[in-house]
């Protein structure tokens, strides 16, 4: 089971680097974030606002507890 509070935590500090992307298990796009270094910062700060609001689960589709 994966976790909300280690998804955000992740995001915060690492998300520029797509490691909350690998975490929930977007592998594809968690390459792509890396690459983009989060999106110029703007996926980066997506990703924490999706978390957060839990509309980002993971990817094999189970809700973050």
């Amino acid at each position: 089971m994966k976790t909300k509070t280690r998804a955000l935590l992740l995001s915060i500090v690492l998300g520029e680097l797509g490691i909350d992307r690998f975490y929930l298990g977007y592998t594809k796009l968690g390459i792509l974030k890396l690459i983009t270094l989060g999106g110029l910062g703007i996926w980066w700060v997506m990703d924490i606002v999706k978390i957060a609001n839990d509309n980002l689960p993971a990817a094999d589709g189970t809700e973050l507890i």
